[in-house]
C-alpha cells in the first residue's frame, strides 16, 4: 500500500532509473482565489533525460515541443508533480511533489546541470532539441500500489524528435519556439523574453 518517504533513497533512485517514461503535471493559478485554467499533464521519454541530483532534488531535460505549459506554470507558481509508473513486473506508482524552476541554456547553472544529461554532450542535440532543464526541489515523496496498471513492454524509444530537430538550424528552432512556446494556452508567459536572452 501507499507510503510517504522523507527522501529518495537508493531503492527509489534505482526504480526511477529503470523507468522508460515519466509524466509531469502542472496547473496555473489565474485568480487571487487560486482558481486556475487548464491543468497540464505531459509524458516524457528518453531514459537519459531525468536525473536524481540529491535525496530531495531532481531535474529533467526539457526538449522542444509544440507547447510550453509546464514552463509557463512554473514561472507563475512553481508547483509541479512528477509521476513514475511501472509497467513491468513490479507494481508501483511513485509521485514526486515539489517546487520547480526553469534553467535556460546560457544561464549560470546550465553547464553544472547539463553535466547530468548525456544528451547535452552531443553538440547537435545541444543546438537543437534541448530547450531547458527543469529542477525540482521535492516537498513530498509518495508511492502507491499501481495494481490496475497494465504490464507493457518497451519496443524501442522513438527518435522522431531528434530527427525533426536535427533537420533545423538553431535559428529555425528559435523561430519555432518563439511561435509555439511564447505563451501557454491560458495566455501566461512561457519562453518569450527568456528565450530571446538565452540565444
Amino acid at each position: 500500500m501507499g507510503k510517504q518517504y522523507p527522501e529518495l533513497d537508493e531503492r527509489l533512485t534505482e526504480f526511477i532509473a529503470s523507468q522508460t517514461v515519466f509524466f509531469v503535471a502542472t496547473a496555473p493559478c489565474l485568480t487571487a482565489a487560486g482558481e486556475g485554467g487548464h491543468v497540464n499533464v505531459s509524458p516524457k521519454g528518453y531514459r537519459d533525460t531525468f536525473a536524481v541530483l540529491g535525496p530531495r532534488t531532481v531535474a529533467y531535460l526539457d526538449l522542444t515541443g509544440s507547447g510550453a505549459e509546464t514552463i509557463a506554470h512554473l514561472r507563475q507558481n512553481g508547483q509541479i508533480t512528477i509521476m513514475f509508473c511501472s509497467f513491468e513486473q513490479e507494481t508501483k506508482v511513485l509521485r514526486l511533489y515539489g517546487s520547480g524552476q526553469v534553467v535556460l541554456p546560457g544561464s549560470a547553472r546550465w553547464d553544472e546541470l547539463a553535466a547530468h544529461f548525456p544528451r547535452t554532450a552531443d553538440v547537435g542535440a545541444q543546438l537543437t532539441s534541448q530547450r531547458a532543464i527543469i529542477v525540482v526541489d521535492l516537498q513530498r515523496i509518495t508511492d502507491s500500489c499501481g495494481y490496475a496498471v497494465p504490464r507493457m513492454s518497451l519496443v524501442h524509444e522513438r527518435d522522431v524528435l531528434d530527427r525533426w530537430a536535427g533537420q533545423k538550424s538553431a535559428a529555425e528552432l528559435a523561430a519555432y519556439r518563439t511561435e509555439k512556446n511564447s505563451v501557454s494556452i491560458d495566455g501566461l508567459p512561457a519562453l518569450d523574453e527568456e528565450l530571446a536572452r538565452s540565444r
